[in-house]
């Protein structure tokens, strides 16, 4: 099914990219608007741009360094090849993010409004409510792992995921499947590999939470 036509995954999407922008907000939670989450959301991207424009940069900027050294030590060459191979991922993913900001306004244009807000302000005012029980269930998970060592967008689909099967009442499967297919778009392939396994243990322990 196309986004386009689930209004909860346009919820859960606006969610992600604009609850690190809105926490300042939530008091006035009831009063935030679909375009105020929209706005958030495209802010959260666009500085994921130019991070990963400003690291690419960088990244090519150190190969040529090294390119130019190469004539000297055959190491060199290997490091220029790294580094040029990293800009060119990092570069591919700010395009990536850019088709994402155009993308924003048009299918939340498309979906049912009201729903996306509604549904959108349930799940940031849950993450907000509940964050210290939430990542308490997440770092209790996450052998030899935190919250704090994770991209924020990583971090915030887990938070999400968890609000949804812990207080929300939304299927495990359904909660686990929505966020996996949301890191395939906003993590990369060893992000939403993590995340899968992540909730599948969080689903577990609530699991076994309810039985006793």
């Amino acid at each position: 099914m196309s986004i386009r036509q689930q209004p909860r995954r346009t919820a859960r999407i606006l969610s992600l990219l604009s609850l690190s922008q809105i926490r300042g907000k939530l008091e006035q939670l009831e009063d935030i608007e679909i375009n105020d989450l929209i706005l958030s959301a495209i802010r959260t991207l666009s500085i994921e741009i130019e991070n990963a424009i400003e690291t690419a940069s960088d990244e090519l900027n150190r190969s040529n360094d090294q390119l130019f050294k190469s004539e000297t030590r055959a190491t060199n060459l290997g490091s220029a090849r790294s580094m040029l191979k990293e800009s060119i991922a990092l570069t591919q993913k700010a395009i990536n993010r850019l088709g994402s900001v155009i993308e924003i306004p048009e299918f939340v244009q498309l979906s049912r409004q009201h729903e996306v807000r509604e549904y959108a302000l349930e799940l940031i005012g849950t993450v907000d409510r509940r964050r210290v029980e939430i990542e308490a269930i997440l770092n209790e998970v996450m052998i030899d792992w935190t919250l704090s060592r994770l991209t924020q967008i990583d971090a915030n689909i887990l938070r999400l995921a968890v609000a949804e099967m812990a207080f929300l009442n939304i299927d495990h499967k359904v909660a686990i499947n929505e966020a996996i297919e949301i890191a395939k778009s906003y993590s990369d392939d060893d992000g939403y590999r993590f995340i899968n396994g992540v909730l599948r243990k969080v689903s577990d322990k609530l699991v076994k939470m309810i039985k006793n």
